[in-house]
């Protein structure tokens, strides 16, 4: 098999991600060697590989579903929103500057087609399969002569295309049919069919409209996806994920006369990796909320002040909200706070930054003893320490260079009393280190709790996507999806000029 796909989506979020990742899971375990790609990824949650070079983190889980190691060429384009209209451009894995969405657009992205499909290719002459997951529509009819990510790859490496459907949101027989019928004549001949994501109820129910579909377009669906609870893999797009009241809590209750330990994760701005606290969550009786109010931090046994693309943007956002100062009154009496990157940074003394916001000498809020500056470079590292007696992994991503001018070493960062902080991404996922930083946090809250000794979350992570991979087994065709893999778009598939049906 030498092969590849194209997964395409009628909107964002309509299950592009997570059917990557199962189609990635499901060939694995039939022995085939696969990887994932996703040409241009938008998002402030990412991940560093093993050479130092930043892609998405859902290019990092799908490497995972692949049970490879991710690397560069699996996400060459990267864009890291720092506002509205503008976004740092990551290109291979290194930062080669600002730009905006309208600098983008307007001639850069198209310029960077070469070197995606170079990536592209280099992945399919090392892998047997590589199932490349688009962004958005591939029907942006506006952003269709710049395209590198949907159609612009498919045409340009010759791939099938699989178009993802969220039936859950409604709309869905409409959403297939405009797709297709918005595309010029030779993205059309690539569209080989649909798979429809997210469905409640009785599949019998929906399968006149599947063969209307099929008489309308020419094109088969591949699969009904049932709706499932917990599937999704690390969000993507930082700007457009809205935290408000979400919750996230571990599916296991703590033990019987065991309290619950409550984190509340401060909504900044510009959030970035908050998948940070998902180690957490998946802690028996950890409950973990975000919020952006300071009465929200009344009865929290922890507060995260996580990282963020714009640290004096947040900063000033805590200030205005008045959760700075509930904050500081909680390091005060002792109550635990921990800040990871930009999180880590506002909690030192004052920071210098001429590179991300430009604002110059910030007075910083003053709970640890740390000065901040920012470089140009980018740091981007694998470090690996000891803390709290146990060995930790982590990551970096960072332009703001701390130095610690008191308090204990934490990692890179230091603590004092019971504030902590530090650079390092996905310390939580370390068991042993994770176990012994919650002990720490109930005592000094005076809770009864006590981690789970065994809750791997490595463990969970691949149950998690061993759930990805029975989806596409038991509910995709999978015969006819491995000839798509295999052999690519039918022949012969019917054009629909816009407004065939009337």
């Amino acid at each position: 098999m030498n092969g590849g796909l194209l997964v395409a989506g009628t909107t964002s979020d309509a299950g592009k991600s997570v059917v990557t990742a199962g189609i990635c899971r499901w060939l694995v375990r039939q022995g085939v060697k696969v990887a994932p790609f996703k040409a241009q990824n938008m998002s402030l949650n990412s991940y560093v590989t093993r050479e130092g070079a930043e892609i998405g983190r859902a290019q990092a889980m799908q490497a995972q579903a692949c049970r490879v190691e991710p690397t560069a060429h699996m996400n060459p384009v990267l864009l890291k929103p720092g506002g509205e209209r503008s976004s740092q451009v990551v290109l291979l894995g290194r930062p080669v500057g600002e730009m905006s969405a309208r600098g983008y657009h307007g001639g850069r992205q198209q310029r960077l087609l070469g070197t995606v499909l170079d990536s592209l290719a280099e992945l399919r002459a090392s892998y047997d399969a590589v199932i490349c997951e688009g962004a958005g529509s591939p029907a942006e009819i506006n952003l269709r002569r710049t395209d590198i990510v949907n159609m612009g790859i498919a045409r340009g490496a010759g791939l099938p295309v699989l178009v993802v459907g969220d039936i859950d949101r409604g709309g869905v027989f409409a959403s297939f049919f405009g797709t297709v019928a918005l595309l010029a004549p030779e993205d059309q001949a690539l569209v080989a069919g649909f798979l429809v994501n997210k469905f409640r109820g009785d599949v019998s129910l929906l399968e006149p409209g599947l063969d209307m579909l099929h008489g309308l377009t020419g094109r088969r669906t591949y699969g009904v996806l049932p709706f499932r609870h917990g599937l999704g893999i690390d969000e993507e797009d930082g700007l457009r994920v809205s935290l408000r009241g979400t919750v996230r809590e571990s599916v296991v209750a703590p033990p019987v006369g065991a309290d619950v330990l409550r984190v509340a994760v401060c909504a900044v701005p510009l959030m970035s990796n908050f998948t940070d606290v998902d180690a957490l969550a998946a802690e028996p009786g950890v409950v973990v909320r975000f919020v952006d109010r300071p009465e929200e931090l009344a009865d929290a046994d922890l507060v995260i002040v996580p990282g963020t693309r714009g640290t004096v943007r947040a900063l000033r956002w805590l200030r205005e909200r008045g959760l700075a100062e509930a904050i500081a009154r909680r390091a005060a009496e002792q109550r635990p706070v921990l800040g990871v990157c930009g999180g880590f940074q506002l909690l030192g003394e004052h920071i210098e930054d001429e590179v991300e916001s430009r604002a110059g000498h910030v007075d910083g809020l003053g709970l640890l003893p740390v000065r901040v500056r920012f470089a140009r470079e980018k740091t981007l590292a694998r470090p690996v320490g000891e803390a709290l007696g146990e060995r930790v992994e982590g990551y970096e991503i960072h332009h703001g260079v701390a130095e610690a001018t008191g308090g204990e070493p934490f990692l890179d960062g230091c603590r004092v009393g019971r504030t902590w902080g530090t650079h390092w991404h996905g310390s939580l996922e370390s068991d042993g280190f994770r176990r012994a930083f919650l002990r720490e946090v109930a005592a000094a809250a005076g809770r009864r709790f006590v981690p789970a000794p065994d809750t791997s979350f490595a463990a969970l992570r691949e149950e998690q996507l061993d759930r990805l991979g029975d989806l596409i087994e038991h509910h995709a065709d999978t015969d006819a999806l491995w000839r798509l893999i295999e052999s690519g778009a039918p022949q012969g598939l019917p054009f629909i000029p816009p407004g065939a049906p009337a």
